[in-house]
């Protein structure tokens, strides 16, 4: 069981997948990860993308395949793996599915988790974190006992930069313009689910079950 997932800044993948990856026994991969996993091991793919992120560039599309590929290699990704944060853009997809092909794999599913911008900028506006002892709320679902006081040391909670409406729309511009046209990439493959990001966590959880069985 090889999966994608797919959905905008905040939608809830990231979630979903750890939620997958327990449930399926299978890893949880995010390419941040192996990045760092790779350079703090000091291996020769490692020290190759470390050279591009040292210049503040991207790492290319190629490597940072072949880095994935290193990893759903091991031995925990046997019953499958699933994958949060690429393929990003259609040429990282292309070349993920060329790569996969080439050693007769392929990804099963590629899951969508479906949210309108407008409820990922309220979701996002509404996150508060505590800058001293790391703890965060949400003024609608996880609010703190006392408004903008800390529960666990009592600071004062701040709105992050990353959760300012302006700076979540113009990750969602990106997303729209570099991410979404995977959505149709996978549909034409006939492996793309998506699933209503707007409910509960554990219904989008329960949508998702019913896809994989």
């Amino acid at each position: 069981m090889k999966i994608i997932m797919l959905g905008a800044p905040g939608a809830g993948k990231g979630t979903q997948a750890k939620m997958i990856a327990d449930k399926y026994n299978v890893p949880h991969i995010s390419t941040g990860d192996i990045f760092r996993s790779n350079i703090k091991n000091g291996t020769e793919l490692g020290m190759e993308a470390k050279k591009y992120m040292d210049q503040g560039l991207l790492v290319p599309d190629e490597l940072t395949v072949k880095i994935l590929l290193d990893r759903v290699a091991q031995d925990d990704c046997k019953n499958g793996y699933v994958l949060d944060g690429f393929p990003r853009t259609i040429p990282q997809a292309e070349v993920l599915d060329k790569a996969l092909s080439e050693i007769n794999d392929k990804i099963d599913y590629a899951i969508n988790v479906d949210v309108p911008d407008e409820n990922i900028i309220r979701r996002m506006g509404g996150r508060r974190a505590c800058l001293t002892c790391g703890a965060t709320y949400h003024i609608e679902h996880i609010p703190p006992k006392k408004e903008g006081i800390c529960d666990t040391c009592g600071k004062e909670l701040v709105l992050r930069d990353d959760d300012k409406p302006e700076t979540v729309a113009n990750r969602l511009d990106v997303y729209h313009k570099q991410t979404q046209p995977l959505i149709e990439f996978y549909s034409a493959k006939g492996i793309l689910k998506t699933v209503d990001g707007t409910v509960d966590m554990k219904d989008v959880f329960s949508a998702i079950e019913s896809i994989l069985g």
